[in-house]
């Protein structure tokens, strides 16, 4: 069984009963491990977002004292955001491997918390 007939779901057609039998499991880990991945991506793709918007702020608006903060929580929280999405990445592995649940999402709450302070930052620095 190879890596593309797991990703393009051809397993059920490709393969006799006994190689299916044997196949379950391993596509089960490599469709959480795949899975677990995109999270992961996920989370550094916003993150990103956040350090070029943050950059962008600080390049292209005047730097009152407003502008400065939404750059700084922007760049800030880019970071955070970075960080958080590896921790999550490497519970979930650690979970999956040890066969326990997965852990509860805080960084989900950290990253509404950061957002919502970079619209209040983004307020502020039209008015400052």
């Amino acid at each position: 069984m190879t890596c593309s007939q797991i990703w393009t779901g051809r397993l059920a057609e490709d393969l006799s009963p006994e190689a299916r039998a044997e196949a379950g499991p391993r596509s089960a880990a490599a469709q959480f491990a795949l899975a677990n991945e995109r999270t992961f991506l996920s989370w550094q793709r916003t993150a990103l977002g956040m350090l070029a918007a943050g950059v962008g702020v600080l390049h292209l608006f005047d730097r009152g004292a407003g502008v400065w903060f939404l750059g700084v929580v922007l760049i800030g929280g880019g970071g955070v955001v970075a960080a958080l999405g590896l921790q999550r990445y490497r519970h979930a592995e650690r979970a999956f491997a040890a066969g326990d649940e997965m852990p509860p999402l805080f960084a989900a709450t950290v990253l509404v918390v950061l957002v919502l302070l970079a619209v209040v930052a983004g307020l502020l620095s039209t008015v400052l």
